[in-house]
């Protein structure tokens, strides 16, 4: 049981997890800050109010049943940022070396369609010596 453990620990898939866990909360930090810190006053601004941000109350004068718009569109900013990061960092390059680097494999020929090369192959031999 522990040798299983060791040589999935050793196989390289788990380091290069661990490696892309801590990179990605790297990079989510500081998309966060940058939609914290810059988004979300140039959304602010655009709701016109300046104590609140983009969105409305439900109770007025109640700041507990503010609704954020403003939140939900920096989220959503946020959340592309990082898929496009994501997609054109690692996926692009990931598939581009995928392509490059590898063989592709030839369909697996049916009982029938490998017998028929068989005879073909017997057939023209027999041709070619008559013997």
């Amino acid at each position: 049981m522990l040798k299983g453990f060791k040589d999935f620990l050793l196989r390289g898939n788990v380091l290069d997890l661990a490696v892309a866990v801590v990179v990605g909360a790297a990079f989510t930090a500081i998309v966060t800050a940058f939609t914290e810190n810059i988004v979300n006053p140039l959304v602010a601004a655009l709701g016109g109010s300046e104590e609140m941000g983009f969105g409305f109350e439900i109770i007025a004068g109640n700041a507990e049943t503010f609704v954020d718009i403003g939140a939900v569109i920096t989220a959503a900013i946020n959340f592309v940022i990082i898929a496009a990061v994501v997609y054109f960092i690692l996926i692009v390059p990931y598939t581009h070396a995928k392509k490059r680097f590898t063989v592709e494999e030839q369909a697996a020929l049916t009982d029938v369609e490998l017998l028929t090369e068989i005879r073909d192959l017997l057939s023209e031999s027999a041709r070619r010596d008559p013997a």
